[in-house]
């Protein structure tokens, strides 16, 4: 994630941001509230909890990200930090994430790290990829890396949890989770044809960093080639997506 480009994200993947304005509406920010945006990227949804009144302070483990965060919205407060480990002088009133914490395999840490940020009877908002999340564009990176004699299963960078998983952690904790729930939410990417290739480039490169050019290019081939009769619609990739949303307070 510290390799991301911040304006090759705004520019592709703006729907993450987007699809996170409805995970808002499960926070309910009210004014005054001070409100961690933990995973912020670039800041947009940081700058509409600061829209809705609240105090927001955005974090992120990535320099690049959070120095753009910084240009974009100078009259808010970022840092960074890692989820697993970050600490705040002060508790908040809650702790939001959208689309960040199945980057953070070790998830009993980063949880520690949210209960010791919030107030008593603080809440925990989060929304993250879930138990079959883009699980046919992984199959199909599998099968096709397979043919340079590379394991991808090992390259996996993700935790995707089911909701009795990720509950039963939060709960650990000391948590009281007050709702989660998985939903599929197919996702259409921008540019049309390249869609799909602009995607794998922006979250998938692990998985590629062992090729050279040309045989970047023929797994891509490859891959476009086993998702095409399912994912490409109406001229335009579409990634099966699976969400989990919770929403917890600290007891």
């Amino acid at each position: 994630m510290n390799t991301w480009d911040p304006e090759n994200y705004d520019n592709k993947v703006h729907f993450v941001s987007e699809f996170g304005k409805e995970v808002l509406k499960l926070l309910s920010p009210m004014s005054g509230e001070i409100i961690l945006d933990l995973g912020c990227g670039t800041g947009d949804l940081t700058y509409e909890i600061y829209r809705l009144g609240a105090i927001p302070i955005g974090v992120d483990c990535s320099t690049t990200m959070i120095e753009r965060a910084r240009k974009k919205y100078p009259e808010i407060k970022f840092f960074v930090d890692f989820a697993e480990s970050f600490r705040l002088k002060d508790p908040v009133d809650a702790v939001f994430s959208n689309a960040v914490l199945h980057w953070v395999k070790k998830a009993s840490l980063a949880i520690e790290s949210i209960y010791l940020a919030l107030k008593g009877g603080g809440r925990f908002v989060a929304e993250f990829g879930g138990r079959g999340n883009v699980d046919s564009v992984i199959k199909a990176i599998c099968k096709v890396l397979s043919r340079y004699e590379i394991d991808a299963a090992k390259l996996n960078p993700w935790f995707y949890p089911s909701v009795e998983e990720y509950a039963s952690l939060l709960e650990n904790q000391g948590f009281k989770t007050i709702e989660a729930y998985l939903f599929d939410r197919p996702t259409r990417l921008k540019g049309k044809e390249k869609g799909l290739r602009d995607w794998l480039d922006i979250f998938f490169g692990v998985f590629f960093e062992k090729l050279s050019l040309d045989e970047k290019e023929e797994a891509y081939k490859s891959i476009e080639e086993i998702l095409r009769p399912t994912l490409f619609i109406d001229g335009n990739w579409v990634v099966d997506y699976v969400r989990l949303r919770v929403k917890a307070v600290k007891i």
